[in-house]
């Protein structure tokens, strides 16, 4: 059974889609079946994992307004064991179109479900806001985890999302919990990173991932190649700790 793991903040430029990226490739790469849902309409975790927008004619809004099974727009990745639902243009307008559709946040969730016996992780790579596409997205998910950027305004929104988690849990989905946050674009000689990160530390203990995705130049050029940074450059700092990342998350699920 496939466990679907949310990627989520409102707070845009936290590394959010390079965490989906690199995470989904890492754990490819350490064995697993790994399917990327791109819900963001950006598009950018798509065209990081090399797949050209201009040429895409289906995706995750086809499934959603029910157009398309999931198989049918399923595109491979240049990292074997990664498939991806990738975002169309057409997911812009998916919010609107859904509005008035019967049982619209569970539109995911339905797709999904289709896929819990080919894959061991989904990964769902969630729009910067709160909108109807991250409901459905949080409806669908097991477990949410949270990039948060080593940055003065970290915090800055985090208890709308926490409170958004939780009346997703409390009214469409019971089992949905919080994987944990991670701390991203960390500079260790940077006084005001480490406080971000002993703040963060304080308030949420051991959900905050021990691994903290440092600033990497590497991480940044990787996606314009449309390759995950263990694939473009795999002894940098920014691969090392994405690789580390998937080994804590998966002797986490080991221990739980």
């Amino acid at each position: 059974m496939a466990r679907i793991l949310a990627i989520s903040n409102q707070k845009g430029g936290v590394g959010k889609t390079t965490t989906a990226i690199n995470l989904g490739a890492a754990l490819a790469l350490a064995g697993r079946r790994v399917l990327m849902v791109d819900a963001d309409p950006q598009g950018n975790a798509s065209s990081g994992l090399g797949c050209d927008r201009d040429d895409i004619t289906m995706g995750l809004y086809d499934i959603l307004l029910g157009f398309r099974d999931l198989e049918s727009v399923l595109q491979p990745t240049t990292v074997e064991g990664l498939d991806l639902v990738p975002a169309t243009r057409d997911l812009l307008g998916a919010d609107v179109e859904l509005v008035d559709e019967e049982r619209r946040e569970y539109r995911l969730k339905k797709a999904l479900a289709d896929a819990d016996e080919a894959y061991d992780d989904i990964l769902i790579d969630c729009p910067p806001s709160l909108s109807l596409l991250t409901v459905n997205a949080l409806t669908a998910a097991d477990a949410v985890l949270i990039p948060l950027q080593a940055e003065f305004y970290a915090m800055e929104g985090l208890g709308e999302l926490l409170r958004t988690i939780q009346a997703v849990k409390r009214g469409l989905n019971p089992r949905l919990s919080r994987e944990g946050l991670l701390i991203t674009m960390h500079d260790a000689r940077n006084n005001l990173c480490k406080e971000v990160e002993t703040q963060a530390r304080s308030l949420f203990g051991d959900e905050v991932f021990a691994t903290v995705i440092p600033r990497n130049v590497r991480l940044g050029e990787a996606p314009s190649y449309g390759r995950s940074i263990l694939e473009y450059d795999r002894r940098s700092t920014g691969a090392v700790a994405y690789q580390a990342l998937a080994d804590e998350l998966l002797r986490r699920r080991a221990r739980a």
